[in-house]
């Protein structure tokens, strides 16, 4: 933003609407928190104020002081010119009413399966009460493990990941739900730490991205950790070792949930021989699957 522009934004809508106009010259990419320039826009405004994020249009004409002005120049100018994902320059994601910190440690949180969690797994759960214990295999940020602490009250849940940093960055967000009594972090490549432990329940978001797809990534993707992302040349390695080990860890009717992208076909090529059942969710029904233990050891 030049001084020239920075003189002629007086409200917040004309701060929005240059930062839109910014972002889509600049061709960035979203989807981390935003899906296109309007809405990065409005969210990195209203957080740059302090503002309720879902009070825009009361909020529309409200004055910028210089100050706010040059705060959110300063942003703008970093996204455009950083191309840094907007949840590592304010600090936070959002899986739907749940607030996380979050920095380039970790992959900016955007799991489907929170919003399963949001109706306690139904049907595949019939009462919230028996799930006690549970695993968010690859936590990252610890976000699927505090949704799954939150939505199963009697659940004691391990939060497991392979990278030291990602765990102290859950270790933040684990300490701003009050939940480190109920949630035991647990450094782990997969399973491999985990001997003698069974859950009612394993929740896993891996990297599943593919060799090729690695090499494609936009800036913004790759300021994230590529062994959060990366998983062979298939985007599958994981997946395998989850499916192998998985029974061994999962109670008498156990269950496990795994997010795999849009790689519903590459898995069920790979894995013909499994029940896998299809879970809906916003992004269609290709997203998360669901098995059951009984169903793994067939």
């Amino acid at each position: 933003m030049s001084e020239t522009h920075n003189t002629s934004l007086n409200t917040l809508g004309d701060c929005v609407e240059y930062a839109e106009q910014a972002f889509i010259e600049a061709k960035l990419y979203f989807g981390h928190g935003s899906l296109n320039a309007f809405d990065e826009a409005v969210y990195l405004v209203l957080h740059t104020l302090q503002l309720p994020l879902d009070e825009l249009d009361g909020v529309w004409e409200r004055r910028v002081s210089p100050a706010e002005r040059d705060q959110i120049s300063g942003m703008i100018n970093r996204r455009v010119s950083e191309r840094i994902p907007a949840a590592y320059l304010t600090h936070e994601a959002w899986l739907g009413p749940h607030r996380f910190y979050v920095d380039e440690r970790v992959i900016v949180p955007r799991s489907f399966i929170a919003e399963l969690l949001r109706d306690e797994l139904a049907p595949w759960v019939d009462d919230a009460a028996t799930m006690t214990r549970v695993l968010d295999l690859c936590t990252g940020s610890a976000c699927l493990a505090i949704v799954a602490a939150l939505t199963f009250p009697n659940a004691t849940v391990d939060a497991v990941d392979l990278s030291d940093d990602a765990l102290e960055v859950a270790k933040i967000n684990i300490t701003d739900y009050a939940l480190a009594g109920r949630i035991t972090v647990m450094h782990s490549d997969l399973f491999s730490s985990l001997a003698g432990r069974k859950y009612n329940l394993i929740l896993t978001n891996p990297p599943y991205v593919t060799a090729a797809s690695m090499r494609a990534l936009p800036d913004e993707y790759r300021r994230e950790p590529a062994m959060a992302l990366a998983s062979g040349e298939d985007g599958l390695d994981h997946v395998r070792t989850i499916l192998r080990d998985a029974p061994a860890h999962l109670s008498e009717y156990g269950l496990l949930v795994m997010e795999v992208g849009f790689n519903r076909d590459a898995v069920e090529a790979a894995f013909p021989q499994l029940a896998l059942t299809w879970l809906e969710t916003s992004a269609g029904d290709g997203v998360v699957f669901l098995i059951t233990r009984e169903e793994l050891q067939r």
